[in-house]
């Protein structure tokens, strides 16, 4: 039913052909077409109706530009009505030919009066023309509606072609600072650093990924980051859903924030700690990341994977997510919630 009803919006002629099986019913109806027993006044019906819509398609190629076109409504006006009154003389010129005379339409004497036969005109305009506009603005609608939805999406793919690198930089930090303090671990951390670049290839060019998936490479690189750090670092990770396999999330979208509370976190000798908390309840993602604020950092910080990332977040879930940042002097405090969408099936 719904693939009917699709092909019906989307498709010209399925919408031609309602319009015109729904103004023919009225038209029928209107005029009693269930006391007519002979094909003579079937046809002769059929006639009847085709002038009415060749009247109404003549105003809608003719002078329906004029009113959308050209901007210009009083002139529409104008010659529709002019248009209405001529083919509404035709009609009334019609009935007085001796073939109308046998037929069993149009017997009384008001359906062969000139005010019937106007009225009978602007009717049928107005039953053709309404769906033809209502599904001419549909399509409008539509095309502006693909064309937002593509330009977002080129947006999104624009912000991951820039954060991948970015977030390929930070990760190869990381494994350097490692190498140099336990240099017999630098092979394993190696095939470590593997599975998060090949989680990031194969996730680039999809929407949406299961979010198990996005969760597990996130764990790696936290796991990632406590072999570095957690000899001097308090690193707390925790992570419940409610559902298994039963969300999606668009991919690489929370790792900036975990990546900036490990890069600014961790940057001092002392005291430092990072928390890390996400939950999934009905739904609805909740992400809290907790980190300590160095007195005095060095750490160089262009915010690129932050900004990009809220930038996505703002593109791809609209109003459906909340992101409050509290920066104290002590610490950095992220706190989002995103209603994610159902569905275990990766989307290209």
């Amino acid at each position: 039913m719904n693939k009917i009803i699709n092909d019906l919006m989307d498709n010209k002629w399925w919408q031609e052909f309602a319009v015109v099986a729904f103004s023919f019913t009225i038209y029928t109806l209107k005029n009693d077409w269930m006391f007519i027993s002979s094909l003579g006044s079937i046809m002769l019906g059929v006639l009847f109706y085709i002038i009415l819509y060749v009247h109404a398609q003549f105003n809608r190629f003719i002078f329906l530009p004029i009113l959308f076109k050209k901007h210009k409504p009083l002139i529409y006006i104008f010659l529709t009505i002019i248009g209405i009154f001529i083919f509404s003389v035709l009609l009334n010129k019609l009935m007085t030919l001796n073939m109308f005379s046998q037929c069993q339409l149009y017997q009384n004497s008001h359906q062969r009066s000139f005010s019937f036969q106007f009225a009978s005109v602007s009717g049928t305009l107005v039953c053709i023309l309404s769906p033809i506009i209502v599904f001419k603005f549909y399509r409008i609608y539509k095309e502006q509606t693909d064309k937002i939805i593509l330009y977002n999406q080129m947006q999104v793919n624009s912000l991951r072609t820039q954060l991948n690198p970015h977030f390929l930089f930070n990760t190869f930090n990381t494994l350097y600072g490692i190498s140099l303090q336990f240099p017999e671990r630098t092979s394993d951390l190696i095939m470590k650093v593997s599975h998060l670049m090949r989680y990031q290839t194969e996730s680039t060019n999809k929407q949406f990924v299961c979010l198990e998936n996005e969760l597990d490479f996130i764990n790696s690189y936290v796991q990632l980051e406590k072999e570095r750090v957690a000899m001097r670092c308090d690193i707390a990770y925790n992570c419940e859903i409610d559902k298994a396999n039963a969300y999606k999330i668009s991919p690489m979208l929370l790792i900036a924030f975990i990546e900036n509370a490990f890069k600014h976190g961790t940057c001092a000798i002392e005291k430092c700690f990072v928390h890390i908390n996400i939950s999934v309840k009905s739904g609805l993602l909740h992400l809290n990341v907790v980190n300590s604020v160095p007195k005095e950092s060095k750490v160089v910080s262009t915010n690129i994977g932050l900004k990009n990332t809220i930038a996505r977040l703002k593109l791809t879930y609209g109003e459906d997510y909340t992101l409050n940042i509290k920066n104290d002097p002590k610490t950095y405090n992220v706190d989002l919630k995103i209603q994610l969408k159902m569905g275990k099936n990766e989307g290209s």
